[in-house]
């Protein structure tokens, strides 16, 4: 099994354990789009209490990969998807975060 496999896998029984409706494919796909940060430990998390953090995912994700624009409906939908995935949980990991977004705003495409 590659390291890529093993994050993939690690995702899914992550995302299963939280009962979070995700698809295996859309985990797969947003794991491998993120490149190499999945194998950084710091990358490879979000840190929720960090508003430079969550502007980064806002930008960076949200509007810049997927072409959304800049509203205040994307903080909600940020911190509507950190709330499924447990502010209290320290393994809020991108892949899955991102997948979530990538579900609520039905950009499944950019993926496919």
């Amino acid at each position: 099994m590659s390291k890529l496999e093993e994050k993939i896998t690690a995702y899914v029984a992550e995302a299963k354990k939280l009962n979070l409706s995700l698809d295996e494919k859309l985990i797969a796909a947003v794991a491998k789009g993120l490149g190499p940060s999945i194998y950084n430990a710091d990358a490879e998390t979000i840190a929720s209490s960090d508003q430079a953090e969550l502007d980064r995912v806002k930008n960076n994700f949200l509007v810049k990969k997927l072409g959304l624009t800049d509203s205040p409906a994307l903080d909600s939908a940020i911190d509507e998807v950190i709330e499924q995935v447990g502010i209290s949980n320290r393994n809020k990991y991108r892949a899955i975060v991102y997948a979530l977004l990538v579900k609520k705003f039905n950009k499944e495409s950019v993926y496919a």
